[in-house]
């Protein structure tokens, strides 16, 4: 089975040798931002994109997402000219600006927010010139991507505790004992005293996540083969659209197994796709696991995707979201840890 065991103890930020980050403060109310999620707008000079530059932006920003049924990039870029960087497009809610000149002493990021809309984020990549903000760009290509995928969650989550489902919220605390930031749109479809399953329900596509508990018997029971076997056991109490079917994992592609420390508590991750037994429905699955020491049990998230005609990306970008509006009363104290 394919193997990502990771254990991160501190925030990768931007904070590194020659990059800024900030967050710019402003007592004027802002207009809303424009764009839809995981868009990003790069502004850039055309000798630069078409250059090395540009193919480095295009290569970190439009890597493909893993574990999808089809490619999709981790952002939708859309390129301007500076001259094409006016009205509509400075409210934007992700901005790449790529600055390049003799006068800059050295290769950095700048991040700051909420310039001209809010929520926005906006990062100038600046050098004295190509061959130094390329290199610094392939050297942090994971602290970028990873300020632009954070900003992204964080109004998802924003959302979830200003829109969210009161009903649902309760019956996850009365359950499991956390407090969790569900999304309004979300719609309880099962409620047994170790399993909870709730969806939300698109014309074209459905998002979901089922969570359960049950007790831990040592290391073993982080396994990969004991978290699978937890999963296809929970996972077909959900049933299928027809007689006898139900949830299952596929078969065809093992999933990746993680380990990731998140705000002093150690998480599991199960990445792969879910299969219908017994009939023809599938997708991509992301499951979470820990252990409540407060309660000697494992808790676990698992969240899938339905989308047979759209587009995924977002769909599992909302679901994975789930994650961070978790909170247990009596969680470990200790530093945030990026995972």
């Amino acid at each position: 089975m394919k193997r990502f065991t990771v254990f991160l103890t501190a925030v990768l930020g931007l904070l590194l040798s020659g990059c800024d980050a900030f967050r710019t403060l402003s007592d004027k109310r802002l207009p809303a931002s424009l764009g839809t999620p995981y868009e990003l707008i790069v502004v850039c000079p055309q000798n630069d994109w078409t250059g090395e530059l540009g193919d480095t932006i295009r290569k970190v920003f439009t890597a493909p997402v893993p574990y999808l049924n089809q490619t999709e990039p981790l952002f939708d870029v859309l390129r301007v000219l500076p001259d094409g960087f006016t009205n509509m497009v400075v409210k934007h809610r992700n901005i790449l600006k790529v600055v390049v000149g003799p006068a800059i002493a050295q290769a950095g990021i700048a991040v700051q927010y909420d310039l001209e809309a809010a929520p926005q984020i906006v990062m100038t990549l600046q050098g004295p010139d190509e061959k130094a903000v390329t290199d610094y760009l392939s050297a942090h290509r994971e602290e970028a991507v990873y300020a632009l995928e954070k900003a992204e969650r964080d109004r998802a989550l924003a959302y979830a505790g200003k829109f969210g489902e009161p009903h649902l919220q309760e019956v996850m605390r009365q359950r499991f004992g956390v407090e969790m930031r569900v999304p309004k749109g979300y719609v309880l479809a099962a409620d047994q005293p170790d399993f909870v399953w709730a969806r939300y329900e698109y014309p074209a596509a459905s998002q979901g996540f089922f969570a359960y508990s049950y007790p831990y018997e040592g290391k073993q029971s982080l396994s990969e083969e004991a978290l699978l076997a937890a999963r296809n056991r929970f996972a077909a109490r959900i049933p299928g659209p027809s007689d006898g079917s139900y949830m299952t994992t596929s078969p065809v592609i093992e999933p990746a197994y993680r380990m990731f420390r998140m705000e002093g508590r150690i998480w599991v991750e199960l990445r792969g796709f879910w299969d219908v037994e017994g009939d023809f429905m599938g997708g991509p699955f992301v499951s979470y696991t820990t252990v409540d020491k407060a309660t000697g049990r494992v808790f676990t998230l698992d969240c899938y995707v339905y989308s047979p005609k759209l587009h995924k990306r977002n769909f599992v970008r909302g679901v994975e979201h789930l994650l961070y509006g978790i909170e247990f009363p009596q969680a470990e104290p200790a530093e945030k840890a990026r995972r």
